[in-house]
């Protein structure tokens, strides 16, 4: 038996003999409706299967976090469940990955039958133990570390099963630490084992990882972090961030550092990806602009774990991350806040990246991507804090084509306690 599928029995279990008034008290769960209309026109990519993605769904995610027990070290419990429905779909146009598809869901390949399935659901649960300022959570996790940051951008929310254990005994550091051995895939209804992005044949069962942030002050924060995925790669990270207030400006700055090589039986084969990328930026009012710089100085494209977004790669956007072998790129970004012109909840921002420096097919290449994303939450009234947005991004290179994709999310999280 799955020891974390049963972590639900097994908090029920536990609840008559360490039910306390604080893990009740400090508990809290939310439920979040989101409907996510996606469209991904594919008409000028060579050789295309079909000519575009087109899928609508409406998810429900429900989260519970517990308090801990009233004990020497404090015991709780984390509940995630999700459920979707497909409102709109075809096998021509299938492939977005807000649902499994039937195959995909029995473990086969997809292209046997490219129907998606009318609903699917998952769930998992994680015990958590607590003692002084350190705690070790075990099952269903959402890690958001600079190694392990689950992704969000479909339907329902990436998990892995672990553990994980963060530690702040020292004043102004963190200690983190912890093991995956599986996560659930956008394009599934089950978990499995991680796959390595940028090499999708490559997969294993175990991910190790350690790090330690330093905040002195508010200001600024170092983090220096290790990782490694069984066989495949092992990962060094270094980040830095810096803000800096001057009269109504604030001024920022972000530098990461990433070294990544093979470890273990090498199932990717031999690695070099060494990848430095730098954000600066400048807010004043309701107006922030955003430049930043990428390159990978080594001989392989990034090597991580699949379907995460990455915050230490400063170029690693809604669609493509600029992290080929030697690929060097270039980021512009505006932002704004229409509150300061009297429309509080909507904001908006425009950016574009451009890639090149890198071979394909023995050729010089290039790349580039524009975002353009929208969003509006309703601030009073029967719809208060609705939140509707609509992503468009356009992506045209000579390894990718030409292609064009619009997203629309409408979501709202009810507070259930």
């Amino acid at each position: 038996m799955n020891f974390y599928r049963t972590l639900p029995l097994l908090s029920l279990g536990f609840a008559p003999v360490i039910a306390h008034a604080d893990i009740v008290d400090d508990s809290k769960a939310t439920l979040t409706l989101r409907n996510f209309y996606y469209n991904h026109d594919l008409r000028d990519v060579k050789a295309p299967a079909q000519s575009k993605i087109e899928e609508w769904a409406q998810g429900f995610i429900f989260k519970a976090q517990s308090g801990y027990t009233d004990t020497p070290i404090g015991v709780g419990v984390d509940v995630y469940a999700g459920l979707g429905l497909k409102l709109d779909s075809s096998p021509g146009r299938s492939g977005s990955e807000l649902l499994p598809g039937f195959t995909k869901r029995l473990g086969s390949g997809r292209d046997s039958d490219p129907s998606s399935v009318d609903q699917y659901s998952e769930g998992t649960a994680a015990l958590k133990f607590k003692y002084s300022k350190t705690e070790l959570k075990v099952g269903g996790l959402f890690p958001k570390i600079p190694l392990v940051f689950a992704g969000d951008s479909r339907l329902l929310p990436q998990f892995f099963e672990g553990a994980m254990l963060d530690s702040q005994e020292i004043d102004h550091f963190t200690f983190s630490l912890g093991q995956m051995r599986q996560t659930n895939y956008r394009g599934f209804s089950h978990s499995g084992d991680m796959q390595t992005g940028n090499y999708l044949s490559v997969s294993s069962d175990r991910f190790n990882y350690l790090g330690t942030t330093w905040n002195p002050v508010q200001s600024f924060t170092l983090g220096v972090w290790a990782g490694e995925l069984e066989d495949v790669y092992r990962q060094k990270l270094i980040t830095a961030t810096q803000f800096v207030d001057v009269g109504a400006w604030r001024l920022s700055g972000t530098l990461n550092y990433t070294d990544t090589g093979e470890q273990g039986s090498a199932l990717a084969g031999p690695l070099d990806s060494r990848l430095t990328s730098v954000l600066t930026s400048a807010a004043y009012g309701m107006h922030k602009v955003t430049l930043g710089y990428q390159y990978n100085a080594g001989n392989n494209a990034l090597p991580f774990l699949q379907e995460t977004d990455l915050p230490g790669v400063a170029n690693a956007i809604q669609v493509m991350r600029f992290d080929r072998a030697q690929e060097r790129s270039w980021q512009g970004r505006y932002d704004i806040n229409f509150a300061g012109w009297g429309v509080p909840g909507l904001t908006a921002f425009a950016r574009y990246v451009h890639g090149d420096n890198f071979e394909i097919n023995g050729q010089p290449g290039k790349e580039w991507e524009r975002n353009i994303d929208l969003s509006y939450v309703i601030q009073s009234g029967t719809f208060k804090d609705v939140a509707l947005r609509w992503r468009n991004v356009e992506i045209q290179g000579d390894a990718t084509g030409r292609r064009d994709e619009n997203r629309v999310i409408l979501s709202y999280t009810i507070a259930l306690k």
